[in-house]
């Protein structure tokens, strides 16, 4: 067998109808779209803002319709668990923003960072950052080190 050989199973190919080609063809003048009508003419349906008279599809959905708002000066913080410092950093390290950053723990550098209490700590980190969760501060006091919060 070569590939001119290959042909597609009896059946699975059709051949395309070609509408509107005379008479003789059977979907001739008309082409399958009866006589009058919007659905008679070209360049019909696909207009979403249009449905004769119901409630058109943009006003059916309650999400575009502008309910509610968001909040304009909510501020979307790094999150930077414990597991994930311990895992990252060495004793005695200093744990900065810039020092995450490197380190490729943050989403976005410019946003905040927050320290979060998930997992443990053994041993010691000076860190600084925006926002240090109760627990969190606890659990790096606890092993030796230090919170400090910078601000803005």
């Amino acid at each position: 067998m070569k590939l001119h050989d290959l042909t597609p199973n009896p059946g699975s190919k059709k051949n395309r109808k070609r509408v509107g080609r005379g008479i003789s063809a059977g979907q001739g003048k008309t082409a399958g779209r009866g006589t009058k009508g919007e659905g008679s003419r070209s360049g019909q349906g696909g207009h979403l803002y249009r449905q004769g008279g119901n409630l058109p599809f943009y006003r059916r959905l309650p999400f575009l319709r502008g309910e509610g708002f968001t909040p304009p000066y909510t501020v979307e913080y790094n999150e930077i668990n414990l597991d994930q410092l311990s895992d990252s950093f060495k004793a005695d390290a200093e744990v900065t923003p810039e020092a995450l950053a490197g380190a490729r723990l943050l989403r976005n550098p410019e946003n905040p960072v927050v320290i979060l209490g998930r997992g443990e700590i053994s041993f010691a980190l000076k860190v600084r950052a925006h926002r240090v969760s109760a627990g969190a501060k606890s659990k790096i006091e606890a092993a030796g080190g230090s919170v400090e919060l910078i601000e803005g």
